[in-house]
């Protein structure tokens, strides 16, 4: 029954919750009140149940058809953006690049990369979404997004994969903290302080962990959370030290929160990710220009000062 259900009827439908009378609905659609009830009629038929009171020649819609209503309306505005998306395709000051990232990578590369670009194209337009592994190389290998940036190595399947950045980890820690007077941290510095940790499965807290197992260093494992961004927020109210990439450190730090390089290395890289079979927008390559630059900008910034 319900592939007799028309688009037709669902138009119907919505022009008289939104007229609140068959004649207001005809006069919404192009048509006549005649044909306007009896397409609503038939609607009612084919579903089973009635979704309006009649009552003095007004449509009252029942609980039925306010449900149905809130339905109609998420999927009309869907439609609304589809449509404005495919128009705003056919005009080149509207082309939109699709950029899929890391969340730590959103707020600590992209920004100044975009601010480049839109410097030199000043009607270049970005959609960027942060998303975590696996999901970001699953829609990458799936040609959604016209540009991604990734911490991993290996490159999906589907896509080239261009180095940014190479760098290590390092250690955010209260601007205020006697460790804070020293150029580099050991792993022994760490031993016994209060350190705030990455969640359990992230890749990062697996590595810092094993660092700090093998110098035979004990921490006290006091707070974890998700993200970068979270542990430097924790470490700035006193909570502890924490080992972060390179990026957010730089991008969080405060007259309260100081970051050092470590005598030992946790690798931090990031690559630009390209779809191989996703037809490449024009803008694509001198945002991923601006991207390098943005990238040589930071590296430079967070070099060892001798």
């Amino acid at each position: 029954m319900s592939s007799r259900i028309s688009h037709r009827h669902i138009e119907v439908f919505r022009a008289v919750m939104t007229t609140g009378s068959a004649t207001g609905a005809a006069t919404l659609l192009a048509s006549s009140q005649p044909t306007v009830s009896r397409e609503l009629a038939r609607l009612e038929q084919l579903l089973g149940y009635p979704l309006f009171v009649r009552s003095q020649g007004r449509l009252r819609p029942n609980a039925r058809a306010l449900a149905l209503w809130d339905e109609v309306q998420r999927s009309w505005q869907g439609l609304e953006r589809v449509v404005d998306r495919a128009l705003a395709l056919g005009r080149a000051e509207e082309a939109q690049i699709g950029v899929l990232c890391l969340p730590a990578l959103s707020h600590a590369l992209l920004p100044g990369a975009a601010a480049r670009l839109l410097a030199r194209y000043p009607q270049a337009r970005l959609a960027v979404t942060p998303q975590e592994s696996p999901l970001l190389e699953e829609w990458m290998a799936a040609q959604r997004f016209d540009l991604g940036l990734s911490e991993h190595d290996a490159a999906p399947a589907g896509t080239q994969a261009l180095p940014l950045l190479a760098l290590d980890e390092v250690c955010v820690l209260p601007a205020d903290h006697p460790l804070a007077a020293r150029t580099l941290l050991r792993a022994e510095d760490f031993a016994g302080q209060p350190f705030v940790s990455l969640s359990a499965d992230d890749p990062y807290r697996r590595q810092i962990d094993a660092v700090f197992a093998r110098a035979g260093v004990a921490r006290q494992l006091r707070v974890q959370t998700h993200n970068a961004v979270a542990v430097c927020a924790m470490v700035e109210q006193g909570l502890g030290l924490a080992i972060v990439n390179p990026l957010t450190a730089l991008a969080c730090a405060s007259a309260k929160l100081a970051w050092r390089p470590l005598a030992f290395s946790i690798p931090f890289r990031v690559q630009a990710l390209l779809p191989l079979h996703r037809p490449a927008l024009p803008e694509v390559q001198p945002l991923l220009q601006a991207l390098q630059e943005e990238a040589a900008a930071l590296a430079q910034r967070l070099a060892p000062r001798t």
